[in-house]
């Protein structure tokens, strides 16, 4: 199943909505490529909300991990969003919950972006 990324613009900050699985492969490239080119575009606040994602492995715990270092590096944030109880709970064990900026929800990311403004 492909990974599907939406993406819309809410109060300047860029949410991509991810829907499926991010795991080695065709999946974490689209998702490595959809973020890339938004930073590329100068988005400088991305919301990623993961409360349609399944699953992820080691290759998607990496891309996640790339792609905030790409994002720092370029000077935007990436937050990530509606995590499931099983993402989280990976990230948890995997301790990157202390890498990542993780809000219960969509508009709370959103609104973390307004308040550190």
């Amino acid at each position: 199943m492909a990974l599907k990324i939406t993406t819309r613009e809410v109060d300047g900050v860029t949410v991509a909505a991810l829907d499926g699985r991010i795991v080695l492969g065709e999946e974490s490239n689209a998702l490595r490529e959809k973020i890339k080119s938004l930073v590329a575009e100068g988005k400088k606040k991305i919301v990623l909300n993961m409360d349609n994602i399944t699953f992820i492995d080691s290759a998607g715990l990496g891309t996640l991990v790339a792609l905030h270092t790409t994002a720092l590096n370029a000077g935007t944030t990436i937050k990530l969003a509606n995590l499931t109880k099983r993402v989280g709970d990976l990230l948890q064990v995997t301790k990157l919950l202390t890498v990542f900026d993780v809000s219960g929800s969509e508009s709370e990311a959103i609104e973390s972006f307004r308040k550190a403004a």
